[in-house]
């Protein structure tokens, strides 16, 4: 019979392995949480240029309502759209034939320099 201080065979794991183990393990976690900040980033993107992308079909369809003499001036304004003010801008260009004008939205991000929609429409 063996002494209860002999040692027949090593069970468990070494203090290295255990550390190797946890290395792997927060390389991991480290990977999975910058994953999921980039999918945050990239649906608040998705979310504004949706946002924005209505606000300017809005405004197109509205311009296609008006008076053509209403277009003639370029025009510009703001909405409030998803808790944020659109600030766009109107346009009406000559499309060249019998009239027909072509109408161009651009709507900024809130608070932004870039476009971040834009519409076309032919009236």
């Amino acid at each position: 019979m063996a002494r209860p201080t002999e040692r027949r065979g090593a069970r468990g794991f070494s203090l290295i392995e255990l550390l190797v183990a946890l290395a792997v393990f927060a390389l991991v976690v480290v990977g999975l949480l910058n994953l999921s900040g980039e999918s945050v980033r990239t649906a608040v993107h998705v979310e504004e240029s949706v946002l924005a992308g209505i606000v300017a079909a809005n405004v197109a369809a509205e311009a296609q309502l008006l008076e053509p003499a209403a277009l003639a001036a370029p025009l510009e304004g703001s909405e409030a759209l998803g808790g944020r003010d659109w600030h766009w801008r109107r346009t009406a260009v000559d499309a060249g034939s019998d009239g027909m004008v072509r109408v161009d939205v651009e709507v900024r991000r809130p608070g932004g320099d870039g476009v971040a929609a834009s519409a076309s429409v032919f009236r």
